[in-house]
């Protein structure tokens, strides 16, 4: 049996980093790891072939090899799975898709042959079992949520790790909380399972032993969501680390009460994570209650944020306007506390309802439901109808965007965010002939774009002169920011062009 797993094209948007990564000469910020993981399912006597359509072209030739083309994608990547989709059945090929997307909207993908819904670890076993005996089904969905203990080692060998800026490997699944707007929850649901220890640095040495060296994504949704297993983990990294001489460094998500754990923010800092994701989402009370996110009204938003800051760790943000309770002026807060914490990758998007969550029952309940998500929460689009003027919202929404990145703006963020963040990056990163070289290629390029041929080029070489005065030995992570806040610009006048 012949197998091609195929990730369909991400969409231009902030979270893809397309404009930065043409500076560190990369095709994409992540691998596939879900296609990476289901490989390593497959009986080892068939052959597999992946194609990341983020780092290279499907090919007729690619489908015409296979017997059988698997596909995972997000909600976000549904038109070019569409168009995969087509593809293979034209070429009569038959098509089998899993991943988030259909994991909540199964109807909405009906020229697949099979759908695996939710997570794979038990139903792709009994997938293969069936299609041996000649009768698989057309919906596959485990009767419960899977044990990680179950999931293999990733085929990490199907990728060559040079296209991309990081690598990724997963933790644990689930989050103890129940945020209305979140489908997380509902597709790995509120208890969070995790993978042993012996597991993830199985896959730390893997990575290792292939030549990576750098950034490592732990994916999940919320990294302390399951604190014991964190604390039991977090000690066994430090040690493999030290014994390696540390050739990785670390980024989370996580949610806002990390804050209140010295010991695990240590453990942290210690193990090397140099970045954490927080779902801030707002500062406005009400509109954190409305949205039951309980766990973000418990706590002084903003010195949470300082106090991760101090431990070494950069923060980014997840923030969201269009809450049924926001005040006329939550945009003007959010600017305000965006500026204020020193947050240089402040994602901020529209509010939207995902399938399946109980946001988007709540809104189909009270008929305000318009239409399926686009998956991007920051491409101006509302798929409800909210209860503050529509047209005054998607408006205002763009004036955060184009304040919050603009160059003054963002640069400012940038300066504020070296100056509480001190990080040993030197800890980490094996410095070698290719490592140096790769680093002066990469600081050329965003010099020339940012420095030469940008029309905010004198805001540039204020920013450059600021870190070389007082950030010398931070340096590469402020021209990194740069290169960031670069694609965050570009991406804004698209979405924002009048």
């Amino acid at each position: 049996m012949k197998i091609l797993l195929v990730y369909p094209i991400f969409p231009e948007t902030y979270w893809s980093f397309r404009h930065a990564l043409s500076f560190v000469g990369k095709k994409a910020a992540f691998p596939p790891l879900g296609l990476l993981t289901v490989s390593a399912m497959l009986p080892k006597t068939w052959e597999r072939r992946l194609v990341d359509m983020n780092v290279d072209s499907l090919t007729r030739k690619d489908i015409e090899w296979a017997d059988m083309v698997f596909l995972s994608a997000m909600i976000v990547q549904k038109q070019s799975l569409d168009q995969v989709v087509k593809q293979c059945k034209e070429l009569g090929k038959p098509v089998v898709v899993g991943g988030p997307f259909v994991s909540t909207s199964s109807d909405l993908v009906p020229e697949a042959d099979h759908i695996f819904v939710g997570e794979a670890e038990t139903t792709l076993p009994e997938f293969i079992k069936d299609l041996e005996d000649g009768n698989p089904k057309r919906i596959y969905q485990a009767a419960v949520r899977p044990s990680l203990e179950l999931t293999p080692l990733p085929d990490f060998d199907l990728i060559d790790i040079n296209r991309y800026t990081s690598m990724n490997v997963q933790f644990s699944r689930g989050c103890p909380f129940s945020c209305e707007f979140c489908d997380i929850i509902e597709i790995y649901g509120r208890s969070p399972r995790t993978k042993s220890s012996e597991q993830m640095l199985a896959e730390m040495e893997a990575l290792r032993a292939a030549g990576w060296r750098g950034t490592v994504f732990i994916v999940d949704d919320n990294f302390i969501g399951n604190k014991r297993e964190v604390r039991k983990f977090l000690p066994e990294l430090i040690k493999w680390s030290d014994r390696h001489k540390s050739p990785f460094s670390f980024l989370t998500e996580a949610s806002v009460n990390l804050a209140e754990d010295d010991a695990l923010l240590e453990l942290m800092r210690q193990a090397g994570f140099h970045r954490v994701f927080l779902g801030i989402e707002t500062p406005v009370a009400e509109s954190l209650k409305e949205a039951n996110k309980s766990q973000n009204t418990k706590r002084d938003l903003l010195e949470s944020v300082k106090k991760i800051q101090s431990y070494g760790m950069e923060v980014m943000a997840g923030f969201i306007v269009g809450f049924d309770n926001d005040p006329a002026d939550i945009f003007e807060q959010q600017i305000k506390f965006i500026r204020e914490s020193a947050i240089p990758l402040a994602m901020v998007g529209l509010l939207t309802a995902l399938p399946d969550t109980q946001l988007w029952k709540r809104l189909e309940r009270e008929g305000r439901l318009v239409h399926e998500s686009s998956g991007n929460n920051t491409d101006c689009s509302l798929n409800f109808v909210p209860k503050m003027d529509r047209e005054y919202l998607v408006e205002s929404y763009k004036a955060i965007l184009r304040e919050i990145y603009s160059p003054l703006e963002f640069y400012q963020r940038a300066l504020d965010c070296l100056s509480r963040v001190k990080t040993d990056t030197l800890k980490w990163r094996n410095v070698n002939a290719a490592s140096v070289i790769g680093v002066l290629r990469s600081f050329t390029k965003i010099t020339l774009r940012l420095g030469v041929r940008d029309h905010e080029r004198i805001r540039f070489w204020k920013y450059l002169y600021r870190i070389l005065r007082d950030y010398p030995d931070r340096l590469g992570n402020g021209i990194a920011l740069a290169a960031m806040g670069y694609h965050f610009r570009k991406v804004t006048e698209v979405y924002c062009a009048e």
